[in-house]
């Protein structure tokens, strides 16, 4: 069927214009990684895989996941390829739960290289959502994915911390960093966010936030830290890979308690998840 409407002029096919993904292809419980190759690290740790694809900068896998059918998708870097791959996913499947799995550059000097912060809400310092929603519309995490996030690092042994992200345009200028080929117009962002109580800057989180939250979605944010802003430290090498790693296992987990929560949501006929409905699941 050609699109309704004639302004959002794309071709007629199948398959959406940008990820390449149709109807089935994606499972319900999502990862949204930025890098692409951060796709192939996922992979590894699924049971099995029953899809890939690439186009552009959109890399997929769906397979299982200790017996749940996930799904990942990588975004590239900003809010405006959110807005792609979120309007497009969202196109193709039913109500789909997600979770980022990024990086980030913490504020607070008692967070360490390597330890993992999730998103509670976030600054919109991008310019994305502005096309959806008003310049003071809050972008806050779903409660639940918050705890299914902080639920997922405790199995997996790994420190977490919580707290509201600066979602920034760009990494350099639009995070208060010097350049000396060029200058910056807001040198002093990244104190003024820690005066804010801004925990971390990082440049998709808001996005993901705003529009699935518009979309009646779930969605959580939960970063590695590979740079200390207030030191000027930054995470390399193998450390860099495991820190990585340990991202990924935590939001994997996380869709499995996104799972564990849904079957208490049914069980009880609950109309959504609060604490009181908590019955562990079995824990690797």
């Amino acid at each position: 069927m050609p699109n309704a409407d004639s302004r959002v002029a794309l071709p007629d096919s199948g398959r959406q214009y940008h990820v390449a993904l149709g109807p089935g292809e994606l499972a319900e419980y999502i990862l949204l990684p930025g890098d692409p190759d951060r796709i192939e690290l996922i992979a590894s740790r699924l049971d099995s895989v029953e899809l890939t694809r690439r186009h552009r900068e959109f890399v997929t896998v769906t397979g299982s996941y200790r017996g749940l059918r996930v799904s990942a998708v990588s975004t590239g870097i900003g809010a405006d390829n959110i807005e792609i791959v979120l309007a497009e996913i969202l196109a193709i499947t039913s109500h789909p739960a997600f979770v980022r799995v990024g990086s980030c550059g913490v504020l607070r000097p008692e967070i360490g290289l390597g330890e993992l912060v999730v998103t509670t809400g976030a600054v919109r310092l991008e310019a994305t959502t502005k096309y959806f929603v008003h310049e003071g519309y809050p972008a806050v995490a779903d409660y639940a994915t918050v705890a299914a996030l902080l639920e997922a690092a405790a199995r997996r042994g790994k420190r977490v911390h919580t707290g509201i992200t600066a979602t920034a345009p760009g990494f350099y200028g639009a995070q208060g960093r010097p350049l000396p080929q060029l200058p910056i117009r807001y040198p002093d962002l990244a104190d003024e966010m820690r005066r804010q109580g801004v925990v971390n800057f990082e440049m998709e989180g808001s996005a993901v936030l705003v529009l699935a939250g518009l979309a009646g979605c779930r969605a959580g944010v939960v970063c590695t830290v590979f740079a200390q802003r207030t030191t000027g430290e930054f995470l390399e090498g193998e450390a860099r890979e495991r820190a990585e790693s340990d991202c990924v296992e935590v939001g994997l987990e996380a869709l499995m308690v996104l799972s564990e929560m849904d079957r208490q949501v049914r069980e009880a006929g609950a109309a959504s998840w609060r604490p009181g409905l908590w019955s562990p699941g079995p824990v690797d």
